[in-house]
């Protein structure tokens, strides 16, 4: 991932688009037009490969609209400015998480005091239960 030119072609290719915010902020929320909301077409996204492409449209199925957008709305600060800078470092944060390949896990064994201490414990429970048993005369 070649992050100055993937930086660069978000910034260059989203659409931008403002219009009033909702909730608490008095006369300001009626007046001026503070909510954010980013367009990102991804196939105008560039510095990445087909596998990382791939892998974001994946990972952001559930964000990606049927014309291939990916949409970001911010709309929690009174500030039209700082709605639209937490919109595209949201986006360049989701779109890179969604690039990057999960760690390989490793499938481990449980050691063996782990096993004992286990085993211990289930041996405890056993015993606390069969202290409530009820026991016949003859016995």
């Amino acid at each position: 991932m070649d992050l100055f030119l993937f930086h660069q072609s978000i910034h260059s290719s989203a659409e931008v688009s403002y219009s009033r915010s909702g909730g608490p902020g008095g006369q300001n929320v009626n007046k001026v037009n503070t909510k954010v909301q980013l367009r990102l077409g991804l196939s105008r996204l560039e510095g990445l490969s087909e596998a990382e492409m791939l892998r974001i449209r994946v990972v952001l199925a559930s964000r990606i609209t049927t014309g291939d957008e990916l949409i970001i709305d911010s709309s929690e600060e009174r500030s039209q400015r700082t709605n639209l800078e937490r919109a595209y470092s949201r986006m360049e944060a989701l779109i890179a998480a969604a690039a990057r390949l999960p760690k390989h896990r490793r499938p481990t064994k449980p050691t063996r005091a782990s096993r004992e201490k286990r085993l211990q414990t289930k041996h405890i429970h056993g015993q606390k239960k069969s202290g409530r048993k009820i026991r016949s005369i003859e016995e």
